[in-house]
């Protein structure tokens, strides 16, 4: 070959790379700023694989509160929502609230007893749905690597302050309309499904 094709395909080469870089560092660079009239944008769906976030803003969609159950310690868990998706599953949406008068560390047996769920932290990997009129019991789901599909990275809780969480199981029938919702060491209820 040739020395002056190579310098010349070297030149090119070159030249085609710093284009490249100069247009992702213009695509990436740009910043959108939000207008003073309009707030930014927030994720309002379950954070999965992520910490809690304590003291989080309120979502903007009317709450409607289904049960609320006590806990050890001035836990409280607040049920707004139990939804069935098209997919088979049924996710549950709430939020966990220290009532006490101190910060307290979220008990680790709420993430349940299974080994694959003890390894990744405290979660609420231990609750379940009871299906009386079926006589049928469902956990919480697991993903391949066996993480419960659930809030996870739960700590402490400051006074007064809660943790908006879920909970992902697979969907009972379509007839079941009723379910008793059981978490351990707190108070099991009565959740009505549509």
């Amino acid at each position: 070959m040739n020395a002056r094709y190579t310098g010349k395909t070297r030149r090119g080469v070159v030249a085609v790379a710093i284009a490249s870089v100069a247009l992702f560092t213009a695509g990436c660079g740009a910043e959108e700023k939000p207008s003073e009239n309009k707030p930014a944008a927030t994720s309002a769906g379950p954070q999965q694989g992520a910490s809690a976030t304590q003291g989080s803003p309120a979502s903007e969609e009317p709450t409607e509160t289904l049960a609320v159950v006590k806990g050890q310690d001035g836990f409280e868990l607040v049920i707004n929502s139990a939804v069935r998706d098209g997919g088979g599953f049924l996710t549950l949406k709430g939020a966990l609230k220290n009532t006490s008068e101190k910060g307290r560390a979220v008990p680790d047996i709420v993430r349940g007893d299974e080994t694959e769920v003890l390894k990744h932290g405290t979660s609420l990997g231990g609750a379940t749905l009871v299906d009386g009129v079926g006589k049928k019991r469902y956990y919480v789901l697991r993903d391949t690597d066996g993480r419960p599909l659930t809030t996870t990275g739960l700590g402490i809780v400051s006074a007064g302050d809660s943790v908006d969480v879920f909970m992902q199981f697979p969907a009972p029938p379509a007839s079941t309309t009723e379910v008793s919702f059981q978490l351990p060491t707190f108070e099991p209820a009565t959740l009505k499904l549509s």
